[in-house]
């Protein structure tokens, strides 16, 4: 088992709002905790291209039950659209703060805390929330959620 250093405040740290700055390593690495890190640094910034790009074409990507936009997506388009760009709609300035990586072979489990507030009721998020990836040849192939719903809807609730 392998533990990694977390991305740090500043790497997220934007400069106009969508820009990254800090370190954008792990650049081509096919590693499974390095294309994960590559999923996290494109989500943060809004490049949903360089999301896409770490997600195999038979993904399968489930949001917990109770969460919003629970389901399972099962294409990068999918993810896209289905997932990534509704919570943009829907959240300012919404970021995973990835704090601790737990790697075994193709499986990272990553902890990690959402921040951010929802555009309809101006509402804080900060709840904790661990995922689970599996990542083959380059590409996450499965991704499970876990979070507190309770705090993630009760932010989207006026």
């Amino acid at each position: 088992m392998e533990w990694l250093e977390p991305v740090t405040d500043e790497q997220y740290r934007r400069t106009d709002g969508r820009a990254l700055t800090g370190n954008t390593a792990h650049g081509t690495s096919a590693a499974p905790a390095d294309v994960v890190r590559r999923q996290y640094l494109a989500s943060v910034r809004g490049d949903l291209d360089a999301l896409r790009a770490t997600l195999a074409d038979d993904v399968e990507w489930t949001a917990m039950a109770g969460f919003p936009l629970a389901g399972t997506y099962r294409t990068p388009d999918a993810v896209v659209s289905g997932v990534m760009e509704r919570l943009a709609k829907e959240w300012s300035g919404l970021t995973v703060h990835d704090d601790t990586y737990v790697v075994e072979g193709e499986d990272v489990v990553v902890l990690a805390r959402y921040t951010g507030t929802h555009r309809g009721t101006g509402k804080a998020l900060d709840v904790r929330v661990a995922h689970h990836f599996v990542v083959r040849g380059g590409l996450i192939v499965r991704f499970e959620q876990f979070v507190d719903t309770a705090k993630f809807l009760a932010a989207t609730i006026a």
